[in-house]
């Protein structure tokens, strides 16, 4: 029905005894590699595979046989893709572990601009409270792709950009005319601040 449908899926799969069972030959090699390396050694394997009683019919599962730090550490995912779409290794490790970066991701924007803090008596103050955490997450990013791409904060966080090149102390005269800021001169990220202006002022033009 999914297929069907046009939406795939790829799920982890709790491992049990019989999962292991599938993959002891590939955890032996594993754990061999492993001990003549002294570095975490992993394998991969693939294979149809049905439940005794909640599985309508047989699906594709993809096993990663890991051996670290002296023990097996298998996993097990479940997919609709295909050999053909994606062969074994490269849907675990870049296809399925990818929602790792996108959890961070989400989490970067509850965490670091407190997209959690929906606490007021009202959905509709609660909604802008999360707009506004929405709007700061894409303009920080923005900051980080186009203003800090050659800098040490190219892949730095949302925390990381705030406190270390937004949270600063500075002088602010107001005038009928002006704003003016004055950054203090022992600011640590001179460099970095003077490089995301002339970025983001070039890619304005």
């Amino acid at each position: 029905m999914v297929r069907k449908q046009g939406v795939d899926f790829l799920f982890g799969l709790a491992r049990n005894s019989r999962l292991v069972g599938e993959i002891e030959s590939e955890l032996a090699e594993a754990a061999e590699l492993s001990r003549r390396t002294g570095q975490p050694a992993r394998r991969f394997r693939d294979f149809t595979w049905s439940t005794r009683d909640s599985w309508s019919r047989q699906r594709r599962v993809v096993a990663k046989a890991e051996w670290t730090q002296g023990e097996a550490n298998p996993r097990f995912v479940v997919t609709s893709l295909t050999r053909e779409e994606h062969q074994a290794r490269h849907l675990y490790e870049k296809v399925y572990c990818a929602r790792g970066e996108m959890e961070n991701r989400i989490k970067e924007c509850q965490l670091d601009l407190f997209a959690d803090r929906t606490s007021a008596k009202t959905m509709r103050a609660n909604q802008l409270r999360l707009w506004f955490a929405s709007f700061a997450y894409v303009l920080l990013c923005a900051l980080r792709r186009i203003g800090l791409k050659h800098t040490q904060f190219a892949r730095a966080t949302c925390a990381t950009i705030r406190l270390k090149l937004l949270k600063i102390a500075a002088l602010v005269r107001i005038s009928v005319r002006r704003i003016k800021l004055a950054m203090p001169s022992a600011f640590a990220c001179q460099a970095e601040y003077r490089a995301a202006h002339a970025a983001l002022s070039s890619a304005g033009n």
